[in-house]
């Protein structure tokens, strides 16, 4: 523990004289693709730099049958306005580590108006660039290397607009020498998904971020920009913005469907399953990105977050669903259906019985929700010292207070969760 606070507190020292020196130094327009690394390295940097030229292509409209070279091109001829800038970073206070992967850093700070947002950069001592360094011993390059990943982000931060995806609110380049560049974003600050929290409540919100993540995966299945494949798809790339599910990390999304020759070339492999896809005429896997983002959408969530507690005449459907995206022989599209089919019954009421169950109790008026805290509590609940729940009637409430015998009256409230109960 004293190691990873001797870490972190080195970090956001380095990060704050960062923010508050380099970033303020000279942003000459400087390219160095021919900057003096080896011929691999130059190789591997010039690939980059045309899959990021790509990207903004596709950013400024311009059309496929348009061929530009890229070599003519700075990396910062792409830096597109935002409403943040390197100013703001300047006048960054707070700094707070939140963490760090395998390319990038990610740290807190609050803007001069009190508004807080992640500033995420390219992690100097990161595995990204160990590897890079044992490889080619070019700490340039291989920053270099790394940077294009960022910037592959954030171009298609500026893309990609979904209520999925996190917001970009700014970047800042600066390119003080032919042989550095330094990159940051400015984003839409969330909290980490933690599977395990989110296991603890109750099943209606658990619900909600599948939901979200099915409406996230239709769009990326119809983007801007084609089929897109979430390649790191895990909890970890995904974050909470007033508990609402959105992707964070994109720099690992492939926008292009696999090649092929044969039918064997798309096969999809995963730790568990393999599944097989067509090749198609045009020597591509067509369908190969929403299938791979299905299947782990039931692997990594539906498969923790559905069945589990879930009302009983909702779980037939339920079984449905995990069938038909566990075998993946369904799309998006239909999966969408099937999980606005839940929803619609779920917020009708009629997934509960319509007994009435009011008859053994008196309605009294000007009793508040904490009149009753710590007198009863039940799981999974709203809140964990009480019994909070969300229900579609009074006599819903009934129902589930005369199921337990510890359960002798219940206070209704106006409050109202997402789907209107």
């Amino acid at each position: 523990m004293k190691g990873h606070i001797i870490f972190s507190a080195a970090a956001l020292i380095l990060i704050a004289l960062y923010l508050k020196f380099f970033i303020s130094g000279g942003c000459s327009n400087i390219s160095f693709l021919y900057s003096q690394h080896s011929q691999q390295m130059r190789r591997e940097i010039m690939e980059r730099h045309k899959d990021l030229v790509f990207f903004y292509q596709t950013l400024s409209g311009i059309k496929e049958n348009v061929i530009v070279e890229a070599s003519r091109y700075k990396e910062m001829d792409y830096e597109v306005p935002q409403i943040l800038t390197c100013k703001d970073l300047t006048y960054m206070t707070e700094l707070e580590f939140i963490g760090s992967g395998f390319t990038k850093v990610v740290v807190k700070g609050t803007l001069l108006n009190g508004k807080s947002i992640a500033l995420k950069s390219i992690h100097g001592k990161g595995n990204d660039i160990k590897q890079c360094l044992q490889q080619y011993g070019d700490y340039s390059g291989c920053h270099r290397l790394a940077t294009y990943k960022l910037q592959k982000e954030i171009a298609l931060l500026q893309i990609l607009h979904h209520p999925g995806i996190i917001q970009l609110h700014g970047q800042c380049y600066v390119n003080s020498a032919p042989s550095d560049i330094r990159v940051t974003a400015m984003l839409e600050l969330g909290s980490p998904l933690e599977m395990i929290q989110l296991l603890q409540t109750p099943w209606e919100e658990r619900f909600k971020i599948c939901w979200e993540l099915v409406q996230l995966l239709r769009y990326l299945a119809n983007s801007p920009m084609g089929s897109i494949a979430l390649l790191d798809f895990q909890p970890r790339q995904f974050v909470l913005v007033d508990g609402s599910l959105k992707v964070t990390d994109v720099d690992d999304a492939s926008t292009e469907e696999p090649m092929c020759n044969q039918d064997a070339d798309c096969m999809l492999t995963f730790p568990d399953r393999t599944f097989n896809v067509t090749c198609s005429e045009s020597g591509r896997c067509m369908g190969s990105n929403e299938k791979r983002n299905l299947y782990n959408a039931y692997r990594f969530f539906f498969t923790y977050l559905l069945p589990h507690a879930a009302p009983p005449a909702l779980q037939p459907l339920l079984a449905d669903i995990m069938n038909m995206t566990g075998e993946v022989y369904i799309g998006i599209n239909k999966t969408v259906k099937a999980f606005e089919e839940v929803l619609n019954l779920y917020k009708s009421g009629m997934n509960h019985s319509q007994a009435q169950n009011l008859h053994d109790y008196n309605v009294l008026r000007g009793f508040r929700m904490n009149d009753t805290d710590g007198n009863f509590r039940c799981w999974p609940s709203y809140n964990h010292k009480g019994c909070l729940l969300s229900v579609h009637s009074a006599a819903e409430a009934a129902e589930f207070c005369n199921g337990r015998p510890q359960c002798r009256n219940f206070v209704i409230s106006q409050q109202r969760t997402w789907t209107g109960k």
